[in-house]
């Protein structure tokens, strides 16, 4: 399994951005995407997940501000981010987790966010 994030930018404060992170190869099912970020010196936080059945789960740090949805193709993941700060900055990055079987983990490259103030 392959996955791939992208989207990332410079942003100023207060505005959007969305994240995408898409999984190719044999992918199992069921699984579950989630979202980390990792900012300059700190470690990685989590922040988001769904699995292949809808159920969405956030962490405290981001909750309101990102959404996480999948795409039609269903083997994209989207962190739609809203209401960015300073603190969002960060590399992020995307990890796919099969839901029972061997459990298998899988990671992809991060993309960076900037946000300015």
């Amino acid at each position: 399994v392959q996955l791939q994030a992208s989207g990332g930018g410079l942003v100023s404060a207060g505005g959007s951005l969305t994240l995408s992170c898409a999984a190719s190869g044999s992918i199992p099912s069921p699984n579950s995407v989630s979202w980390y970020r990792q900012a300059p010196g700190k470690q990685r936080e989590y922040l988001a997940q769904i699995t292949s059945g809808g159920l969405r789960d956030y962490s405290s740090s981001i909750k309101g501000r990102f959404t996480i949805s999948r795409g039609n193709d269903r083997n994209t993941v989207n962190l739609h981010m809203n209401s960015l700060k300073p603190d969002d900055t960060g590399v992020y990055s995307c990890g796919l987790i099969e839901l029972g079987g061997n459990a298998s983990h899988f990671w992809g490259e991060g993309t960076q966010v900037t946000v300015s103030s």
